[in-house]
């Protein structure tokens, strides 16, 4: 009878197949406490609908309750990272909990969930883009913000930073109104899910500096223009490097041939961050060093295959990357192929 209760528990997710509980409670403090850790990943659980209403910054949403929730998990979650994991109570995600400690995961449940968060006064957003948070080597905070596609938010520092951003693609559309002027804007190239007059005008400042490439800085009317190769010290403690993005690949040289577009590396307080830009696995990586967090496109013909993909990661060898303009490519095999290399996989909505 008792090993019949075990298994019915373990089926629950509360313990581990032997009887022992398989992940960690944690409460509000604790739980507040791990999550400032850059490296533990944040997840919650619940619907779409709920996190929408409100959850904790920083959370990505996998809802435990849908078909293939396990599946979803292991794609977007590096399984040498420590989860921190929530739902409204408590329940749902010691649920989630369990499963994927069965898969190897680590994680930490929120005892009494974001009800007990909320209680304790702990602020939650309504943000429904996900959040990615970094500290730069003295201390200072830098927050990625998955729009769409290739266009990404940097909050750093006190100061916004914009990097091809789109008003509208498919049927998302990205409310930049509601955001901050930019202090400093990046397009890599012309391609209408890159290059977007309106947007840049919405989130143009006084004081925005819109750094581009020579054939946008036309078609818009004005711009830094910056060319492979070229470097800038934009601030003190941000520099920015014009980098090489074309494809290679013969009937796909045409969308982006090779000197017009650019990638990016910003260098923020000494974190180094790599924007690649529409580009295949190209030579000049190899001259991409000390990365820490990378952003490669994925989703042929336009820029790299999953294999070429995985390549272009060992060769730059980001501690973090994020796989991203991906559309409909399946990810789901990138992290196990890197599995092993010292790279954090985040998959975000990038699509």
């Amino acid at each position: 009878m008792k090993k019949i209760i075990t298994c019915l528990l373990a089926i629950l997710g509360i313990t581990s197949a032997c009887g022992q509980q398989n992940y960690e409670n944690a409460d509000v403090k604790g739980f507040s406490e791990l999550t400032e850790n850059p490296g533990v990943i944040l997840l919650d659980v619940r619907t779409a609908a709920e996190f929408a209403e409100g959850h904790i910054e920083g959370a990505i949403n996998i809802d435990q309750g849908q078909p293939g929730f396990v599946e979803k998990a292991k794609a977007a979650l590096p399984v040498d990272k420590k989860i921190a994991v929530y739902c409204r109570s408590g329940r749902r995600s010691a649920n989630a909990a369990g499963k994927l400690a069965v898969e190897g995961y680590q994680c930490v449940n929120l005892k009494g969930g974001i009800l007990a968060w909320k209680e304790a006064g702990m602020p939650v957003t309504t943000d429904t883009y996900e959040v990615d948070v970094f500290k730069t080597k003295s201390g200072k905070t830098v927050k990625f913000h998955a729009l769409v596609h290739a266009s990404i938010r940097i909050e750093y520092d006190g100061q916004e930073i914009e990097i091809d951003p789109v008003l509208k693609l498919g049927s998302k559309v990205i409310d930049y109104a509601a955001m901050p002027k930019a202090d400093y804007l990046f397009v890599t190239h012309e391609h209408g899910d890159h290059f977007d007059k309106e947007a840049i005008k919405v989130l143009t400042g006084e004081k925005t500096l819109f750094i581009t490439n020579k054939r946008c800085a036309e078609m818009f009317g004005s711009g830094r223009v910056m060319a492979n190769g070229d470097k800038m010290q934009i601030a003190e403690g941000f520099a920015v490097e014009a980098v090489p993005a074309y494809n290679t690949t013969e009937g796909h040289r045409q969308f982006h041939p090779q000197g017009r577009d650019n990638g990016y590396i910003l260098t923020l307080d000494g974190l180094r961050i790599y924007i690649a830009g529409d580009t295949e696995d190209i030579p000049e990586m190899a001259s991409v060093k000390d990365i820490d967090i990378a952003f490669l496109p994925c989703n042929q013909p336009y820029t790299m295959t999953t294999d070429q993909l995985v390549k272009a990661a060992r060769t730059v060898k980001p501690k973090v990357l994020f796989p991203y303009h991906y559309g409909q490519t399946d990810l789901s095999g990138v992290p196990s192929q890197l599995q092993g290399e010292g790279i954090d996989v985040r998959i975000r909505h990038y699509e």
